[in-house]
Formats: C-alpha cells, structure tokens, sequence
C-alpha cells in the first residue's frame, strides 16, 4: 500500500466525514425498474440461458383417426387410436384429453360465460361428443374408465404409464353434430353448389403435461386458444364422392380420390410459380374430374411433428395451386380452395399467390416451413390457423385478404413450430406474429404495413379501461384483446428491432429462439432469457414493464441551453412515463447537418430527469426525440425542442 502522509489522511477523513455526512438525506432512484420482475432462474429443465436444460422433456401422443362426414346429417363419426409416451420423469396414471366439441351445448362453460349480447366467440349448443368403446391399455392391462367434464375428458389406466419413456394406448369412438358457427374456428358454410365444411377441434386432443403445470387442462372457453402435444398423425377423412377435400399434412392416396386429369394439374402445379387451376369456376360440378360418380372416397393424409390437424370438405370448391420455393432448395405446394362466390382477381384468385409469398418470406427471414403443403380455405370464419392450413373469411378481397392470410399462415411458426401455451399466453403467439406480419407485408410491397404507426394508438394506451398484455385471455375485455395479444406486444417487438437492439442483434436473438424452441414448449421466462443472452443485454426493463404492466412511454425535452463556457449546448431529458427507454435523438443544426444521439436506458436508473452536453462550436436549429416515431409515446407534444427558443434559456 502507498506511504499517505497525516496531511493527507486528514484531508481523506474530512471528505470521508463531509460526504457521510451529505448521505443521510437519500436520493432516490429508479432501481427498481430495472430490477428482475420475475424468477427466471434456470433449473435442470429449463435453462437460465433461455435454451432447454439438459433434463428438458416434453411427451409425444400419436394419432390414427378414421372418420366419416355426412353431408345429409351433417354429422361427423370417428374412431381414433392415441399412442402416448411418457418421457416425463413421473409415473402417470391418467391422462387429459380435450373434447372442444362439447363447448357447443347449453350447460358449456363457453357457453354460459358469453355475454347476452354476445361477441365473436358466438357457437351453437345442439352439439357436443358422443363418446363410446373407449379403451385404454399400458402393457396387457385395459381400462375404460374415464370421466367427461365440459371440454375435458380425463381417461385413466389399469396401471400407470411408466416414467421416462413410458407408453400406452387410448381408443375411442366418437360423433358429433358439426355446428354452423363453431366459435368462428370452424363450422359450416352453405353457398349455391353445396356446404363448405371447415373442421377443427374436431378429435378428441391430447393436452399438455409438462414441467410448469403438470396437467394443462383449462377449459375452452372462447378467446384462449390451445396448447397441446407433438406428434405424428395418420388420417382418414371419408366424404362424398363428389366433394374435395383438403386436410393438415400431405395427401398420400392420390390415385384412388383424384382423377388423372386432376393429378396432372397437380404435378403442373408443383412446377409452377404461376397459379395452376386445378378445378376451375366452369367445372365445379363437373363429376368426370372425380375419381368415381357414386358413393363415398377416403382421403388419406399424413402430417408429422405436428400438434393438431384441420381439414375442410365441399362440393362447391374452385381449386388452385403454385409452388413454393424453400431455402433449402425443397419445393412445396401452396394451394386454395374457395366456391365461385370467392373468385376473381380482386379476391381468392389470388389466394394462392398470397400464400406462397408469404410462406417463402417467412421461410427465408425466420425458419424454414416444415411440412409439405399450404393451404388457405375460404370459409365462414374470420381468420383461423391450424398447422399447414388456414380458414379465411370468404368475401375478403384485395388488402383484406392480403392481411388474413398472411397473419393466418404466419401462426405456422408461432404457435405451430414455436409451441407456446396459447390458452394462457395470447401475446406469444398472436403478438409475434403481428410483428412478423409487419415485414412480411412491407417485403410483399402492395398493401400497407402499420404496425409501425405506433402513435395511432396513443388513445388506447392513455385510456383507464386498458388492461396488462400479461391477462389471460378468457379474462381479457373482449375490446382490449386486440392491444394486449396482438398490437402491443407486437409493437414491443418492434421497439426492440428499430429502436433498442437494432436490426443484427434482434434478429440473431429471435432466429436463435425460433430454432431453439421449435416443436417445443417455451414459457414467457425462456423468451426473455433467450433474447437477453443472445442479444448480450439486460431487458429487465423493458420486459417487466411492457409485458408485465399498464405503463406507458413519454419521453420528453425539458431545455436546452448553452454551456457556460460558450462552447456546446447542454440538453436536459425527462422520463415522465412509467417505462424507460433509451433517448435516441436527431439534432439538426443551423448549417444543416444532423446527427443522431442516442442516450442508453441506464440514464433512467439515476432519477427522471438526466443533462447531456453535445461537444460541438455549432449552434442547434432543431432537436426531436425518435425521429422515426418507433415509440408509442403517449405525450409527443414535449418530444422537440423548437430553435427559436436557444438563445432564451
């Protein structure tokens, strides 16, 4: 240690003295927003890292399901085989499926939890599951016990499903009436040439198990979504003979349901990046395309690593496809199916073409699409996504339809191969895909990409009603459902790509989290985990406060003035809003020249209100924060600093 002289030590205690002395008045700081607002420690399961720990599991179910839709009854019948395996490290001896038809009926939760007056999440109540010969086997041992509650059927066994890869088997019959409205996800459509049958939900589902929740069994309510195993599924859907039909997956007996006509038209398709009609508007009811004139054809299709099928019937439809190129040099079917009441170039004749520029966007900029065919299905339904298939609305046009297929087919990376739990957390799958949506419509070039239009919604985030983007779903103000699980937490993506992180740090983060994750289970803490550790910065701030609270931003210009020396000019900012953010500014100056200044968020721990001196022998015209107005700033009034105001501060 240096020799101090007494001189020296005397001069170091005052100070010490004098400055403990000034301490015992605190200042206050702004800490706690930048304090970590949840447990986001890693454990054997699930890393601090954001990745999956070296003991993640997640169980697969499998499914063979042969079913039969009558077009007179309008009634489905099946039979379905679930094979489950356990890799959780736990014995178990039940299972959860879900019977979401069985919100259609009087006595549903769904239903006696919808206003009087209604709302979007309308359905029919003369539905609900038959359920018979149910069966479920571990090893030799059987069991049908089992018990229905709502849209919950939980299926015990004999003896348990062992631990750490563990199986069993579950068999049942089943049949329903298909709804008319179905909830806007499904339901049925009558036009001039027949009755469109769009079907989802429609099979007893397996729920998820894992290692948050145990058993994930909420029950379907109307806006929370799904959440439910991966697995391999194996198809039947036999149909009148003079329908198409169009399912999840890849149709795998060509021959035996579509004439060679048809068939030609297919392979021309698959080599085209043009539009190929493969039944045209003139030969709706043409029956020699069909591969018979009677009686019924079973169309088979197989999908693997996926969470849930849909598929669709008609006579009426007019059906067209392209090809889609892939990164990876792979080439897939784009296809759309509509009745003649959806044509023209102004609507669903450009279906195909939507889907294929926005499959290939996605593909290129995030992951590639795994599975071997896209299909876009006009229906009753305002927007619905199921893995390799949507339903849109029928009458949609030009930009309309441009947005609902674009964001329907962008819900094949979250949540298809990014595996969030909807029911719970709208704003992972929804919001994410609003912020993907955004690039992808800025990339197709034709319509308007708005996302960016932040302050547009200032009204919103103002307003007393607003609620949190962390409430559930089913909880959430039908007219806050649209901010909380799309917009912002879509614009939250948004302000970390164009304004916190920039272009290359974000998307290394979120590419990484997409491939990381995909055909798995994240829960809200891995994303957070995952952008901070792969971007190399502490968001604390901005998670806990944009996700996880009502604040808002407002980020003002209190002064400028110039520096006592003459030389430079101090500017002094203000946090008046309840989430810090980094102060990016551009300062414009009398010859004309501009630069931007960007002040880091940690100005904000230190109290509201922060001094900054710019360096400079020139004198500022103008200066204004976010000059691309990336920030919902909810007061911009206070966002610049007009010149003529300088000289008199």
């Amino acid at each position: 240690m240096k020799y101090l002289s007494k001189a020296v030590l005397a001069l170091a205690f005052t100070g010490a003295f004098s400055f403990l002395s000034q301490a015992q008045e605190a200042v206050e700081n702004n800490q706690q927003d930048f304090d970590e607002f949840m447990d986001r420690s890693g454990n054997p399961y699930r890393s601090a890292s954001g990745v999956p720990g070296p003991d993640y599991w997640q169980n697969e179910a499998d499914y063979e399901i042969k079913a039969t839709l009558d077009d007179k009854a309008h009634t489905l019948s099946g039979e379905i085989t679930l094979s489950y395996t356990n890799n959780s490290p736990d014995e178990l001896p039940f299972i959860w499926l879900y019977l979401e038809q069985n919100r259609f009926t009087e006595n549903s939760r769904g239903y006696l939890t919808t206003p009087i007056d209604g709302n979007r999440y309308n359905g029919d109540i003369d539905g609900g599951y038959e359920i018979s010969n149910l069966e479920a086997k571990t090893g030799r041992s059987t069991s049908s016990k089992h018990l229905i509650n709502d849209t919950r059927m939980q299926v015990w066994f004999d003896k348990p499903i062992k631990a750490n890869g563990g199986t069993a088997t579950v068999s049942m019959n089943f049949t329903y009436n298909i709804p008319v409205k179905g909830m806007d996800r499904m339901g049925r459509l009558d036009v001039e040439d027949g009755t469109i049958y769009a079907m989802a939900q429609w099979y007893p589902r397996t729920a998820v198990y894992d290692d948050i929740e145990g058993w994930n069994v909420e029950p379907y309510l109307g806006a929370g979504e799904f959440y439910l195993e991966y697995g391999d599924f194996d198809y039947e859907i036999t149909a009148p003979w003079n329908h198409i039909v169009v399912g999840s997956g890849e149709l795998v007996n060509e021959r035996k349901v579509l004439s060679s006509k048809l068939r030609d038209r297919l392979d021309k398709a698959r080599k085209s990046d043009e539009t190929v009609t493969i039944i045209g508007e003139d030969e709706i009811n043409d029956a020699s395309l069909r591969a018979k004139q009677d009686g019924t054809l079973t169309w088979h299709f197989k999908m693997e690593n996926s969470h849930d099928i849909a598929f669709a019937s008609s006579k009426a439809y007019i059906w067209d496809a392209a090809k889609i190129d892939l990164p990876s040099g792979k080439d897939i079917l784009a296809q759309s199916v509509y009745p003649k009441e959806s044509a023209g170039n102004d609507a669903w004749g450009r279906s195909t073409e939507y889907s294929k520029q926005s499959i290939e966007h996605y593909s290129n900029k995030w992951y590639e699409f795994p599975w071997p065919v896209a299909t876009n299905v006009a229906a009753e339904i305002g927007g619905m996504e199921y893995p390799g298939l949507n339903f849109c609305g029928w009458k949609s046009k030009g930009a309309s339809l441009w947005g609902v297929t674009d964001h329907e087919f962008g819900h094949n990376w979250f949540p298809m191969i990014v595996g969030s739990n909807e029911r719970r957390y709208a704003w992972m799958d929804e919001g994410f895909n609003t912020f993907i949506n955004y690039y992808s419509t800025k990339d197709f070039g034709e319509y308007p990409a708005s996302l960016n239009k932040t302050r547009n919604l200032t009204g919103w985030f103002k307003s007393e009603t607003r609620e949190g983007i962390d409430t559930y779903p089913d909880v959430t103000n039908l007219r806050n459902l649209g901010m909380t699980a799309y917009y912002k937490p879509g614009i939250g993506l948004l302000m970390l790509r164009e304004y916190i992180l920039g272009h290359e740090r974000f998307d290394n983060a979120f590419k990484s989290y997409i491939k990381t994750w995909a055909f798995k289970h994240p829960q809200p803490k891995d994303f957070f985990n995952h952008m901070e550790n792969v971007a190399g910065e502490n968001l604390s701030w901005f998670f806990g406060n944009w996700f996880y609270g009502t604040g808002n931003i407002d980020l003002a210009i209190e002064g400028v003035k110039q520096n006592r020396d003459g030389k430079g000019f101090i500017i002094t900012v203000a946090n008046k809003g309840e989430v810090p953010m980094p102060v990016k500014m551009k300062i414009t100056y009398q010859d004309e020249s501009s630069e931007i200044l960007t002040l880091p968020v940690e100005i904000w721990q230190r109290g509201d209100s922060w001094s900054h001196l710019v360096d400079t022998d020139k004198a500022p015209k103008s200066i204004e924060i976010d000059p691309d107005k990336i920030l919902p700033d909810v007061d911009y009034s206070n966002d610049s600093w007009p010149a003529e105001s300088f000289y008199q501060n």
